[in-house]
């Protein structure tokens, strides 16, 4: 999906590596708080159309990665 090999649950996307970091589709704050991390940016898998809930987190910060991703597998699987 979007030209990279990501997890899915239910059939839907919530997380992927694109690269060398990993891509979280994340909610407020959780969203905030990955692109307030340095190197983080929008995925922007087109060039030139970001998008807005999805994050690339760079490698520096994975050991936030598994934060990021329980957050964005809560999304797509709501409790």
């Amino acid at each position: 999906m979007f030209g990279m090999p990501c997890a899915k649950a239910g059939g839907k996307a919530f997380m992927g590596s694109f690269d060398g970091g990993a891509v979280f589709k994340l909610d407020e704050p959780t969203r905030s708080q990955a692109l307030g991390l340095a190197g983080s940016e929008l995925f922007d898998p087109s060039g030139g159309r970001p998008m807005r809930e999805w994050i690339v987190v760079s490698a520096d910060h994975q050991d936030r990665w598994a934060t990021f991703a329980e957050a964005a597998l809560g999304k797509v699987r709501p409790s």
